[in-house]
């Protein structure tokens, strides 16, 4: 599957509220080099969503599962295991913007635990 090319603009405004995230985990005492489950949703129709979630897998993604909210709009939770540090977060962005394109679906961000490398 051939990606497209994301809008850049589009690109430093997510990498924009990504960059908050990333600073409150290491607010929290992140190790961003330490790999994690990292979960990623998109909000779209039912049949975008389906077309989504038979080919997460194909796209390097799990399913998690799929919420509606009380407005019935619906979501679809992802999910993927890696670090949090900055290049691999700008990836996944990425990656999740190009998904946004092909599936007519609308991104909705990631998020994902701060690991410290202490065990509680």
């Amino acid at each position: 599957m051939t990606l497209p090319d994301v809008d850049p603009a589009r690109l430093e405004e997510e990498w924009s509220a990504d960059k908050e995230v990333l600073a409150s985990l290491a607010e929290n005492g992140d190790r961003s080099d330490i790999v994690r489950a990292v979960d990623v949703s998109f909000r779209g129709s039912e049949p975008a969503l389906d077309r989504l979630e038979e080919d997460a897998e194909e796209l390097g993604f799990e399913v998690i599962e799929r919420e509606e909210d009380e407005e019935g709009e619906i979501s679809l939770f992802l999910g993927c295991e890696q670090t949090s540090d900055e290049a691999a977060i700008r990836a996944l962005t990425k990656r999740c913007l190009q998904i946004e394109l092909i599936y007519d679906v609308e991104y909705d961000g990631w998020g994902c635990t701060a690991e410290t490398g202490l065990i509680s």
